[in-house]
């Protein structure tokens, strides 16, 4: 592994991988986030694109992200009431780590089916 270009291993660089795993760890966040990448601003079109997730686990999950800085939510007061969810200017650069993460995700069951 030496001939891999990885940054230094340091206390500081451990918090900050365990920081990073802390705000989009879990079974929903990334799911989530990619569901508000695609377009999908709306709790329920959120909601309809992830298969399994329940009302409540999304509203934490959605609650979560905010007090994290990752998404925004906008009100809008007309009749009815609108919510939109969007990344953040700061969290923008999740969608790059979410493309890369979908590519080798797709890559890595490929390898794995072709092994069995």
């Amino acid at each position: 592994m030496k001939d891999i270009n990885v940054i230094p291993l340091t206390a500081e660089n451990t918090r900050a991988l365990q920081d990073t795993i802390y705000v989009i760890g879990g079974k929903w966040k990334l799911p989530i986030l990619f569901s508000i990448c695609s377009g999908n601003k709306h709790f329920k079109d959120i909601q309809r694109s992830i298969p399994g997730i329940t009302t409540r686990m999304l509203s934490r999950s959605l609650k979560e992200l905010l007090d994290n800085k990752i998404i925004t939510r906008r009100t809008y007061s007309d009749s009815p009431v609108i919510i939109e969810y969007e990344f953040t200017e700061y969290s923008k650069e999740y969608a790059i780590l979410i493309n890369q993460m979908i590519e080798w995700g797709k890559r890595h069951r490929k390898l794995i089916i072709e092994s069995v």
